[in-house]
């Protein structure tokens, strides 16, 4: 059974927090600059900073949500980076797998290792994988993507730093696209987003449009073209429009 978009709640869970740079994307981090401001203000589970750390007691929080929920995971980390053990993704997924009600999408710069990790892992229906396209520099990045055997596999292309109109989509069902916030936000072209959305459309690839970033950001501007884009993929290749 479909359930409609009002029963979904967003929900964040981050059982791993902190990286460390690995392209051009990462230099304005805001994650890092929250860690950082919440380690200031005492919080306990960021004693470290932005260090890359575990949190077990973070680990079984989706088994608590009762109804679906949409779960952003590792927004605070990454969780391939090479100091989280293997063992620790291992449990993140077995708790994946008892929370079917939830969708889990799961963001990575480090897609090579999703590829590494993906023979023990038996990827979920639930579980989205996707990773960050900032450049061309970093084009590698879909090339271990599209080895992993999620229903769904999608790209964040934030913070759009460049023209990416001749990226290969190929087996993608869903882009997301933003601009860099913050004061020292780096600006990101309309037509750079156009073309991605032009290309999606034409694809038959489910577009999102987070924000324009830099000067918009405080205005929530999420308009592209006179108009909101919120699709979502659906697990069978059919878009949906406005969320679940």
């Amino acid at each position: 059974m479909e359930v409609s978009r009002s029963e979904w709640k967003h929900e964040t869970w981050n059982p791993v927090t902190g990286c460390s740079p690995v392209s051009e994307g990462c230099y304005h981090c805001y994650a890092r600059s929250i860690a950082l401001r919440l380690k200031a203000m005492g919080v306990a589970k960021y004693s470290k900073g932005f260090s890359v750390a575990v949190h077990e007691d973070a680990l079984e929080k989706p088994l608590h949500w009762r109804k679906p929920r949409f779960v952003f995971m590792t927004s605070m980390g990454d969780l391939f980076h090479p100091l989280i053990p293997d063992d620790f993704i291992l449990r993140v997924f077995a708790v994946i797998r008892r929370c079917a009600r939830h969708v889990f999408p799961l963001l990575t710069k480090r897609p090579a290792r999703m590829v590494e990790l993906s023979g023990r892992i038996s990827w979920p229906g639930n579980v989205w994988a996707g990773t960050t396209v900032e450049n061309r520099k970093v084009y590698n990045r879909l090339e271990s993507l599209r080895c992993v055997d999620a229903v769904v596999r999608f790209i964040s292309f934030e913070p759009l730093l460049s023209d990416v109109s001749d990226v290969d989509l190929s087996g993608i069902h869903w882009a997301a696209v933003g601009g860099e916030s913050g004061p020292d936000a780096r600006p990101m072209k309309i037509e750079w987003v156009r073309a991605l959305r032009d290309r999606c459309i034409a694809e038959g690839i489910a577009f999102y449009f987070k924000q324009w970033g830099g000067a918009h950001h405080s205005s929530g501007g999420r308009t592209l073209d006179s108009r909101i884009w919120d699709e979502r993929p659906k697990p069978s290749g059919q878009l949906r429009l406005n969320g679940f």
